[in-house]
Order: structure tokens, then sequence, then C-alpha cells
């Protein structure tokens, strides 16, 4: 994992809202915890690798606390809304190819079993369904961004 890799990785924790967020590999381990007033990047290299330089990325306090108020204003306004939230890890995608149309945009209707986005995990593309129907409201997460499991996806209204 690359010093660029870990950047983004911060910067979507900070946009996410998530309070923490760990991530385990061969070589590498890496949790983010964003707290009330701080925020923290811990990250252990237990077999350092060649020509990869041992850097940890800070993220700012006031980007903690932006995230913090984002997160408590759209708690707020988006309480009548049911969310799609994803069932894996993996990167998300909004189109099934670069070349084609997104699958939903906002002010589209889904109904159960639309197909909503996909999502690549390992190499595999899998495509999320949804498992309510209404109008989409707000799509929460940028094209091409890792998600985690259970986060929101998008925002449905029902009605």
């Amino acid at each position: 994992m690359d010093i660029k890799e870990i950047q983004n990785l911060i910067k979507f924790v900070a946009k996410s809202g998530a309070s923490e967020v760990k991530l385990e590999m061969e070589d590498v381990k890496i949790t983010i915890r964003t707290g009330s007033n701080k925020t923290e990047t811990t990250i252990v290299q237990a077999a350092p690798m060649v020509g990869m330089p041992q850097v940890a990325a800070p993220v700012a306090q006031e980007q903690a606390k932006t995230v913090e108020a984002v997160a408590s204003k759209a708690e707020s306004d988006d309480s009548k809304y049911i969310t799609v939230k994803s069932p894996i890890i993996g990167t998300f995608y909004r189109k099934p190819s670069p070349d084609k149309p997104n699958f939903v945009e906002v002010g589209t209707d889904i109904s159960v079993g639309d197909t909503v986005c996909v999502i690549e995990a390992m190499k595999l593309f899998n495509e999320i369904e949804s498992e309510v129907s209404g109008k989409i409201i707000k799509v929460l997460v940028d094209d091409s961004s890792p998600v985690e499991f259970d986060q929101p996806l998008f925002l449905v209204d029902p009605s």
C-alpha cells in the first residue's frame, strides 16, 4: 500500500463519518479513528517493503469537526428516508461500464430488485439490488470510491 492509497483512505474515512476503520493486510495494519475533537491515524508495518517509505499521514482536526457537523445535520434532515446500504466492502460504481449510463440518478423511481449500483470486490463485480421501492433522493457516495460494509449509498423516499 503506497502513501497515495493511505491518503485516499484517510480522506474517505473523513468524508464517510465513520468513527473507526481498521484495515489489516499481510504486511500493513492501519487504524483510523475520528473522535469528538481529535482524529487519530495509526499505521503499523510489520514487514517493511524495500523502496516503500513508512509514512503516517495525519488528518487535520478541522476535518473531524466538519464531518461531525455534516453528520448531525444529515441525520436530522434524512430521518424520513430509507437508506440503501452497502452489503459488502469494495469499490462503488454507479454504472455497469465506463461507456454506459448510470444505473440510477437522483429522481429515478426504483422498485424492489432493481440494480442501483455495482460494487467491485476482489476483481468481482457484484450488482447491488434495491430492497425497497421509491424515488432516489440522494447519492451518498462518489463514483469509483471505496465503500465499507453497511455504509449508506443512497437515500430513497418510499412515498
